[in-house]
């Protein structure tokens, strides 16, 4: 809104779909006939079965894995790569939504379907039928689109790959790792997503020995905290003509004050803010902290 043209990269390719969908995309939207092509079953069109085959009871009822491999397909026939986005933001958000915890880390389906009272309010909505959420996230998307009349671009790499333009800020959201030694590993929390937009390569993909048949994942210097440090430091050192903005948590490792010390090294002048967050499967408090680096 600021008109500034914005570069998106991550190395996850549904958040690569994302960026497409609300970052790259200026004037594309989709309008009621690619929501009816979407979300009906075409005669013409063979839709496999690999969901249901793969995940039954494991995510989603078999009900609704069917509604998934059906939709999935039609979204794949669109012919336009941002139509394709913008509808797999809204399935991306219509899938979490009906999660426990809005995560794919475990076969947990029975929590939804128990009959045990319940001393919260989600089940109503794990129990809306899908086409109802992904029609409400597919209206925020269309809402979401912006012409800034800059070309904004998605990447899809490694960070220290990266040899476009130097930004002149860069915002930073790595994965994050505890004080405890322990990693998010964002792989591992959305695999299934991931799986949807590597569609005709996810059997492969495929953890087998694992129960809730998750993604096989690479190295990652983020989630391992001998490595993290190193990572932190060549990141800095990249982008050392940037402003930096870090969002990071003041529990984790490196600590904030390491960060800072890097950051100084390198002739940054360093502000932090802080704000109380409480985060899902977390059962302490953390600080929010925003690391602010000119």
């Amino acid at each position: 809104k600021q008109g500034k043209q914005v570069f998106y990269n991550d190395y996850l390719k549904f958040n690569h779909t994302i960026g497409l969908a609300l970052i790259e995309n200026n004037d594309v939207f989709l309008n009621d006939d690619d929501l009816n092509f979407i979300l009906q079953k075409n005669d013409n069109i063979q839709y496999p079965t690999f969901i249901h085959d793969t995940f039954h009871n494991i995510y989603f009822t078999d009900e609704e894995n069917l509604w998934l491999y059906q939709t999935i397909t039609n979204i794949y026939k669109l012919d336009n790569k941002y139509k394709q986005a913008l509808a797999f933001f809204a399935l991306f958000q219509a899938c979490i939504i009906k999660r426990p915890y809005n995560l794919f880390h475990r076969k947990n389906l029975y929590i939804r379907t128990a009959e045990v009272e319940r001393s919260f309010g989600n089940k109503k909505t794990w129990d809306t039928l899908f086409e109802k959420h992904f029609l409400k996230f597919v209206n925020e998307a269309n809402n979401a689109v912006l012409d800034n009349k800059k070309n904004n671009i998605a990447f899809q790499n490694d960070i220290f790959e990266w040899n476009y333009k130097t930004p002149d800020l860069v915002y930073i959201d790595t994965p994050y790792i505890s004080k405890k030694g322990v990693g998010v590993n964002y792989f591992d929390f959305y695999h299934f997503l991931e799986g949807i937009v590597k569609y005709d390569e996810w059997f492969n993909l495929i953890d087998h020995e694992s129960k809730h048949k998750k993604i096989k994942n690479g190295k990652n210097e983020w989630c391992n905290k001998g490595e993290i440090h190193d990572a932190f430091q060549n990141l800095f050192t990249k982008f050392k003509n940037s402003i930096l903005v870090i969002s990071y948590r003041d529990d984790g490792i490196p600590a904030t004050q390491e960060l800072i010390e890097m950051l100084e090294k390198i002739g940054k002048k360093v502000e932090v803010k802080k704000m109380d967050y409480k985060y899902v499967l977390s059962n302490g408090n953390s600080k929010e902290v925003l690391i602010i680096a000119q």
